[in-house]
């Protein structure tokens, strides 16, 4: 996957937050493109950073020149604090990307299921249109968000200048966030979806091809 893989601690409004860095192989890549943070799903379901959706997306993008941070929310592994209903989470994922995503390089974000829920709050307050202005308002280079977890949450639209930066994957018979949630939340924002056909929540079988349209999409 890789030629470095490291963790680290990010301090984080509730405390530490374990983290790890997966850095491409620098034969391959002298300079990664950039950093993607990347969310895993929900911390009260077993999520973390170690989640094998969250994975194939860290690989994906390392394989596309990327450093990959994977972290684990308040209260999961070592991470400090506790479960805070998804308010507390969009402020971790925020305080690791202004931790570990270097001002003036690529940014990029990803999640899966409540992951990706936190993802969209969060790029509502990092869009540099976003009012009040954030104190890490930057551009945002892609947008991945796999199985988002609209039907449990009030996810945030992504704003129209990013939908072509942006995946929304997500499978044809997911049990636990029904397909025909994702597109009233889509539909309004003309936001794509792609689905996959027999697919469901966690893309079990289907894991190869969620990491091709990845890769794909950070490649174009």
């Amino acid at each position: 996957m890789n030629a470095s893989v490291s963790s680290f601690t990010v301090r984080g409004p509730a405390g530490g937050l374990e983290a790890v860095l997966d850095v491409p192989a620098p034969d391959l890549f002298a300079q990664p493109l950039g950093t993607v943070v990347i969310a895993h799903p929900h911390p009260q379901f077993g999520g973390t950073m170690h989640n094998k959706v969250v994975h194939t997306m860290a690989r994906a993008f390392v394989r596309r020149g990327w450093r990959a941070v994977r972290f684990n929310f308040r209260g999961v592994g070592a991470s400090e604090g506790g479960w805070d209903e998804g308010r507390g989470e969009v402020d971790d994922l925020l305080a690791v990307v202004g931790a570990a995503a270097p001002a003036g390089e690529a940014l990029a974000l990803a999640g899966f299921s409540f992951g990706a829920f936190v993802v969209a709050q969060a790029v509502a307050r990092l869009h540099p249109g976003a009012e009040p202005p954030h104190a890490l308002a930057r551009e945002i280079a892609h947008l991945v968000l796999a199985g988002i977890a609209v039907t449990r949450f009030d996810a945030a639209p992504i704003p129209a200048d990013l939908h072509e930066r942006t995946l929304v994957v997500h499978g044809e018979l997911d049990e636990t966030v029904p397909l025909a949630g994702v597109l009233d939340w889509a539909r309004p924002q003309s936001l794509p979806v792609t689905v996959l056909p027999g697919g469901e929540h966690f893309f079990h079988g289907q894991l190869p091809l969620l990491k091709t349209l990845v890769e794909r999409h950070v490649r174009d």
